[in-house]
């Protein structure tokens, strides 16, 4: 009998932590215009509510204890920096395949767990499919010309191609800015079809760049497009924009995907992605996720964090729990 492939053992066993395993994939839908521009933004409104849930959720010992351990199973363990090296993505996903010291979890009685998914460059893809063979730990890769995605389109395309054939489960692409802000729809619409086309049985997650698109309406209408494409995911942002993600802008995303969700029947996934590197500040998103979406949503098929420091802190609080005392960050590093 031939033996299978080390890539071919871990597209498998990634599969069974991809959300069209659990749920059913998003198809799209044709583009509803009506719908796209009916959807509204109150800014003042949503800042006070976002506002609020922090002030309102409060999680201590135990209760938090869990939550942090879930919270790390929804990271995207992330690597994009110019000096990526093979040693430096293998040692992230040695990281990711044992993302808390083994005396901490044992502490807590807790069994072992892994982070979401890892997160690279297309360069990177192979370096880290072999480094997760038999962890079912995707491998997610940037595309399209990630992060401004000003690329040649075909150039895009084809890199997304690229990357599925080396083994990435996920794509997370970034839309054309300048259709959201010119609201040209159709195009934005086209495009994310076509990139959710490329990837095949890969998921998509597509970026909007919040910071860049300049208005919470905005944001609300190209969460909206990007789900009738075809999206699997809707992702805040690329990590290089000078705003990131915010709790105002996950208010509306998430309420995008509620809105989609109640006339389609099809879950869509949020990332928040991008600034997002303390303990207590993952505790508020998810307390933000589970009011607005409800607990379907609080797993890692429809939930991520895009992340790196996020982790580390994390483990240092967790340390905390167990002996009541802060630990240095170097005791807790990513590789």
């Amino acid at each position: 009998m031939q033996r299978e492939s080390d890539a071919s053992v871990t597209n498998r066993s990634a599969d069974m932590q991809l959300p069209q395993t659990i749920e059913a994939r998003n198809p799209g839908m044709a583009l509803d215009m009506d719908w796209v521009m009916s959807a509204q933004a109150n800014t003042s409104a949503i800042e006070r509510r976002a506002g609020s849930i922090g002030a309102r959720r409060s999680l201590k010992k135990d209760h938090q204890a869990a939550w942090l351990l879930k919270a790390i199973t929804m990271i995207d363990l992330t690597t994009l920096a110019g000096d990526d090296t093979p040693g430096r993505v293998r040692r992230l996903c040695a990281k990711a395949r044992q993302p808390v010291r083994p005396d901490l979890l044992d502490a807590l009685g807790v069994g072992p767990i892994t982070t979401g998914a890892i997160c690279v460059y297309h360069e990177m893809v192979p370096t880290a499919v072999e480094a997760l063979v038999g962890s079912g730990i995707p491998v997610a890769a940037v595309s399209t010309g990630f992060p401004a995605g000003l690329s040649p389109y075909r150039l895009r395309i084809m890199e997304i191609g690229e990357s599925v054939k080396a083994g990435a489960r996920e794509i997370d692409i970034v839309i054309s800015r300048r259709h959201v802000l010119t609201g040209d729809w159709q195009a934005l619409y086209d495009e994310v079809r076509e990139m959710r086309r490329e990837c095949g049985d890969a998921h998509i997650k597509t970026i909007l760049a919040t910071g860049e698109l300049g208005s919470l309406r905005n944001v609300a209408r190209a969460s909206l497009v990007c789900m009738m494409a075809g999206a699997d995911f809707i992702k805040t942002s690329t990590g290089k924009e000078s705003v990131n993600a915010t709790l105002p802008v996950s208010l509306v995303m998430m309420r995008a995907i509620r809105d989609y969700f109640e006339r389609t029947g099809i879950r869509i996934g949020y990332k928040p992605a991008g600034g997002i590197s303390k303990a207590k500040d993952a505790l508020v998103y998810l307390a933000l996720l589970k009011e607005e979406l409800g607990d379907d949503w609080l797993t890692p098929h429809l939930f991520r964090f895009g992340a790196s420091s996020l982790l580390g802190d994390i483990e240092r609080q967790l340390e905390h729990h167990v002996t009541g005392q802060y630990s240095a960050l170097w005791r807790h590093a990513m590789g």
